[in-house]
């Protein structure tokens, strides 16, 4: 690892981390590689769902520790949640195992899950509103630290039920209630009721909400950490398939739009018919894990096996090896992500040329070994 930079020699960067169940455990991987780095100032983390659960374990142990104790604070978090694996009803087969598949589609356990949240409400299945990850929240995150965090602000996305808002919760608001509002998939749980609202994840107007950094830090770079892919080359044909591609559609639906409005921003700024002193021209970074997780599919989300959380650690980490190597040299000069060809309507395939860079193509290879491909 290289002489961590001086505080002065640092730059300041916002991180947008979108949601997506166990595949969180990816972004931890970034972050885990980011803090270790040294070369970034983290100022605001705008998150959603897993998103929301990296961003608060993350500054309670920054506020306790600095960067090492937001690491192990971290690790701490998702060892915890791969203890909790072992009494899940869910698991793989044992011809799963064998064969190193990560997904969970031949599960029983998952199969009847998936079957009774389709055809019955949290209301009915789960009265007492039972979810093993608010335990673990309470167990592993000390709140009173995450609001006494001066070091970094924490912006966590949640949608109203009722009027279909986007609600964003502040550093001084953080409490596991509004994580897992966050967290909130309403057809596996109730809606989490705060100060008589009730909220469900934040995906649905906010995967992650880009918004609150423009006028609630001074940074003008961020770094988005994207697990749900934007493009897929094949038509889903099975049921379950379609259904997860709806999902990814949906919860990328609201970070598009906030795209097209940056870009918009960003080119009357350019133009000149806009103020740079009073507009900010926001400049765009990625890491995303489209490769790595196209293979697996939606059910691995709720695959909480501490080897596979490691496995997508890792990949995180390889991911951000390959941004801080190519990158990273771009924060606070020019946008690592050309946001006129991520919005643009295209029929000639996907805007990210070529394949996976160096660490992830070998993390890859490591995956497709596991999975006998």
């Amino acid at each position: 690892m290289a002489k961590r930079a001086t505080k002065a020699a640092r730059r300041k960067l916002n991180l947008a981390l979108q949601g997506g169940g166990a595949h969180g455990a990816f972004t931890w991987g970034v972050l885990d590689r980011l803090l270790e780095d040294g070369r970034f100032d983290i100022e605001g983390i705008s998150g959603t769902s897993a998103g929301a659960m990296n961003a608060v374990v993350l500054a309670d142990g920054y506020h306790k520790a600095g960067a090492e104790g937001a690491r192990e604070k971290l690790a701490d978090f998702w060892r915890a949640i791969g203890r909790n694996w072992r009494f899940s009803p869910i698991q793989r087969t044992a011809w799963d195992v064998f064969m190193g598949n990560w997904s969970l589609d031949a599960s029983p356990g998952f199969r009847l899950f998936d079957l009774v949240s389709r055809f019955s409400s949290p209301y009915d299945f789960n009265p007492l509103n039972v979810n093993p990850l608010l335990d673990v929240l309470k167990d592993e995150v000390k709140f009173s630290r995450v609001r006494a965090c001066t070091e970094i602000k924490v912006f966590l996305a949640a949608t109203n039920v009722h009027n279909g808002k986007v609600r964003i919760f502040e550093t001084h608001e953080m409490a596991p209630e509004v994580v897992m509002a966050s967290a909130c998939l309403p057809h596996l749980f109730q809606a989490v009721e705060i100060d008589g609202v009730p909220y469900w994840d934040g995906g649905y107007m906010g995967n992650p909400a880009l918004f609150p950094f423009f006028s609630e830090t001074q940074s003008e770079d961020i770094l988005l950490v994207q697990i749900n892919p934007v493009e897929r080359a094949e038509t889903p044909r099975a049921a379950r398939d379609i259904l997860n591609r709806l999902d990814e559609i949906t919860f990328n639906a609201s970070l598009l739009r906030e795209f097209r409005a940056i870009e918009f921003v960003n080119r009357l700024i350019g133009d000149g018919k806009l103020d740079n002193g009073e507009y900010k021209n926001i400049r765009l970074h990625r890491v995303a894990a489209d490769e790595a997780l196209k293979p697996l599919s939606a059910s691995s989300k709720f695959n909480t096996e501490w080897q596979f959380l490691e496995l997508l650690r890792d990949i995180g980490r390889a991911a951000t090896e390959d941004w801080l190597e190519l990158e990273a040299h771009k924060v606070g000069k020019e946008p690592g992500l050309v946001l006129e060809e991520e919005i643009a309507y295209r029929l000639d395939g996907p805007a990210t040329p070529g394949g996976p860079r160096p660490h992830m193509q070998r993390a890859l290879e490591r995956l497709r070994a596991m999975m006998g491909r």
